[in-house]
C-alpha cells in the first residue's frame, strides 16, 4: 500500500474545495498517467478554472471504467485537530479532507494505473475524474458531451464513493428547486389590504409538508434505504425588507429525493399544482399573486437489478455484499449511457464523510487495493 499512501498524501495536499480550482491536482494526475503510457484527455469547465479527465490504457474494447470526483467539501467552521490538507497517519487511520470522500479511492485507482502500465492487457482500463460533484453533480453533466464518445461501452463501471467496499446497487435521484412567491409591498398598518409574499411562502411550505407526509405514509417503499420513501425537504426560506413593510417577494429553496418508482416528472407536476393551489385564494386580494417554481439542478438515481451481471461481477471483485446508499452519486449518469454501473469504494460516508477530522482506515484502503488487483487480473491477457 506504500504507493497508494504516497499518492493519497499528494492528493490530500491539493485544496480542491468545490469553490476553488482543481487544476493543480489535474496537472499532477495528467502527468502521472501520461508517464505510464495512458492516453489522457482533459475536459475543462466553461470558466477554464476547473477540469476533468478521461484516460485509458490497453487495447480498444469495452474494458472496465473507474470513476471518481476530485472536489471536496469545505472545512471552514469545523473543529479539525489535524491540518485538513496534510495527510496525517495515526495508528490504522489516515486523516485529511477527502480521504474518504473520495481521494482514497482515487489514490487506489492511480496505484492500479502504475501496475497496469507494466502489464499486458487484453481489455482497456478506463478512468474518469470529474469536478464539482459536491455541488450537485455539476461537473459530470458539463463533461458528458465530450465524455460520451470517448468512453465507449465498458462492461462495468465502478464509481468509488465510500460504501465500506460494499457493492451499492441503488440510490435515490434528486432535484433542487426554487420557489419565488410574488406578493405586494404596502405599509404594515394596512397589511390585510395586500398579499404578503411570506404568507404565500409559508402556505406553500405547508403544502410541501403535506406532500412529504403522503409519500411517508402512503407512498412506495424500499426498505433497503435508511429512509425508505421519497422525501421533500425545504432548506431555506427568505423574504422581507423591514418590519413595517409588507413583503412583495419571498423565496424557498427545497429538494426532493425520489425512489426509482416515483417518477421525477410526476413529482414536479405535483409540486407545481400545489403552488398554483396555494396562490389561488390570494387572488381575491390581488390577481397577480403567484408562485413560480424553477428546477435548477437534478441528477438521476441508480437502480440496478440484483440479477444484473454487473452485480455478481462487482461482488466477485470486491468480495462484499450489496447495499443501497442514502447519498447521491454520479453513477446514474453512466447508467443512463447504458453502462452497467455500481458504487463501491473505501470508507464510510455516514461515519466520516463531510465531517471534521475526516479519516480513512488503512484496512479499508487495503481492501480497495485488493479489489484493484482483481480488476487488473481480469483485464490481463
Amino acid at each position: 500500500m506504500t504507493l497508494t499512501l504516497d499518492i493519497l498524501d499528494r492528493l490530500v495536499g491539493f485544496d480542491t474545495i468545490s469553490a476553488k480550482s482543481n487544476l493543480e491536482l489535474i496537472d499532477y494526475v495528467t502527468d502521472y498517467l501520461a508517464e505510464r503510457g495512458f492516453s489522457v484527455r482533459r475536459i475543462g469547465d466553461p470558466t477554464g478554472a476547473k477540469a476533468g479527465i478521461y484516460a485509458e490504457t490497453g487495447p480498444i474494447g469495452p474494458g472496465v471504467l473507474l470513476s471518481a470526483h476530485t472536489d471536496v467539501v469545505p472545512v471552514e467552521g469545523q473543529p479539525w485537530s489535524h491540518d485538513p490538507f496534510r495527510l496525517t497517519r495515526e495508528d490504522d487511520r489516515v486523516y485529511g479532507r477527502g480521504t474518504t470522500d473520495m481521494k482514497g479511492y482515487i489514490a487506489s485507482v492511480l496505484s492500479l494505473a502504475d501496475r497496469a502500465a507494466h502489464a499486458k492487457l487484453k481489455e482497456p482500463l478506463k478512468i474518469v475524474l470529474s469536478y464539482d460533484e459536491e455541488v450537485g453533480c455539476v461537473g459530470i453533466q458539463q463533461m458528458l458531451d465530450q465524455l460520451t464518445p470517448l468512453i465507449g461501452q465498458p462492461r462495468a463501471c465502478f464509481v468509488g464513493e465510500p460504501t465500506e467496499m460494499q457493492v451499492a446497487v441503488g440510490h435515490k435521484g434528486k432535484a433542487a428547486l426554487r420557489a419565488v412567491c410574488h406578493g405586494q409591498n404596502g405599509h404594515s398598518a394596512l397589511a390585510p389590504q395586500f398579499v404578503n409574499a411570506l404568507h404565500l411562502a409559508t402556505d406553500f411550505l405547508i403544502e410541501l409538508r403535506t406532500i412529504q407526509d403522503d409519500f411517508a405514509f402512503n407512498g412506495a417503499r424500499d426498505d433497503a434505504y435508511t429512509i425508505p420513501y421519497t422525501t421533500v425537504h425545504v432548506g431555506k426560506l427568505s423574504g422581507g425588507m423591514a418590519l413595517n413593510i409588507v413583503p412583495d417577494r419571498a423565496e424557498l429553496t427545497f429538494e426532493y429525493r425520489h425512489l426509482a418508482v416515483d417518477r421525477a416528472e410526476d413529482i414536479l407536476d405535483r409540486i407545481q399544482q400545489a403552488a398554483d393551489r396555494t396562490a389561488r385564494p390570494y387572488h381575491t386580494v390581488w390577481r397577480g399573486a403567484r408562485i413560480d417554481v424553477e428546477q435548477y439542478n437534478a441528477y438521476p438515481g441508480l437502480n440496478v437489478s440484483e440479477d444484473d451481471p454487473v452485480v455478481a461481477y462487482a461482488q466477485k471483485l470486491a468480495q462484499r455484499t450489496t447495499t443501497k446508499v442514502a447519498f447521491g452519486t454520479e453513477a446514474g449518469f453512466f447508467e443512463m449511457l447504458g453502462i452497467p454501473t455500481v458504487v463501491c469504494g473505501p470508507g464510510s460516508m455516514e461515519g466520516q464523510g463531510h465531517k471534521p477530522d475526516e479519516y480513512l482506515s488503512l484496512q479499508q484502503l487495503s481492501v480497495c487495493d485488493a479489489m484493484m488487483d482483481r480488476i487488473l487480473n481480469d483485464l490481463k491477457a
